[in-house]
């Protein structure tokens, strides 16, 4: 790496630490502690624990960057995205991904994210990930660090099943329906301990 890379990247890394964001995610351990990495980073968060509490937050002041997690109950980050850009278009994203839909994150990026990262993420992720923005480098894939590792098939399945049981109140019965199960086979299913992330024992 030259100096005059070294210089751009302290330069970005200088003007992201000056600016505020909206970190958007319903899972509120992990909000609050991406939130705290962030702000030790520099950074003006806020965060919110839904869609509409984060378009609130973004009418009464909208963010320079947003944080926004793809799968939330009720309202999604598809809707979160949209919102975003209609309060105000220069508002940058990032969105949080996991069971199993990076190609849906795709599609996020198509409705004006600049970057997408897979969970589990961290501070040095989303940073990684604006920095890649403002340097202008092509989103070509999502951005991963070397702590990343993708989760079994086994994890995604339970965790897709976790989402739609929350999704639908805890009713065993539309869950199924929803997941093109027996209700049966849904109730075996979560009879069964949650697999293990890859690389954890």
């Amino acid at each position: 790496m030259t100096n005059t890379d070294l210089n751009t990247n302290t330069l970005i890394s200088s003007q992201l630490e000056a600016r505020s964001m909206l970190l958007v995610d319903d899972d509120e351990t992990f909000r609050e502690r991406l939130g705290r990495a962030l702000r030790d980073r520099g950074f003006e968060v806020r965060t919110a624990a839904s869609v509409d509490e984060a378009v609130a937050l973004a009418e009464e002041d909208s963010p320079e960057y947003a944080v926004v997690d793809l799968r939330m109950p009720s309202k999604g980050g598809m809707e979160m995205l949209r919102e975003l850009k209609r309060v105000d278009a220069g508002t940058r994203s990032v969105v949080l991904t996991g069971y199993g839909s990076i190609a849906t994150a795709v599609e996020a990026v198509r409705l004006g994210a600049v970057n997408f990262i897979p969970k589990p993420a961290d501070a040095d992720d989303v940073v990684a990930a604006f920095e890649k923005y403002e340097r202008g480098d092509p989103v070509d894939g999502p951005v991963v660090t070397s702590a990343y590792r993708a989760p079994t098939l086994a994890r995604m399945e339970w965790e897709h099943i976790q989402r739609v049981l929350s999704d639908c109140g805890g009713n065993i019965s539309e869950s199924a329906r929803r997941l093109g199960i027996h209700r049966r086979s849904l109730q075996r299913k979560l009879q069964r301990h949650a697999p293990q992330e890859r690389g954890r024992t």
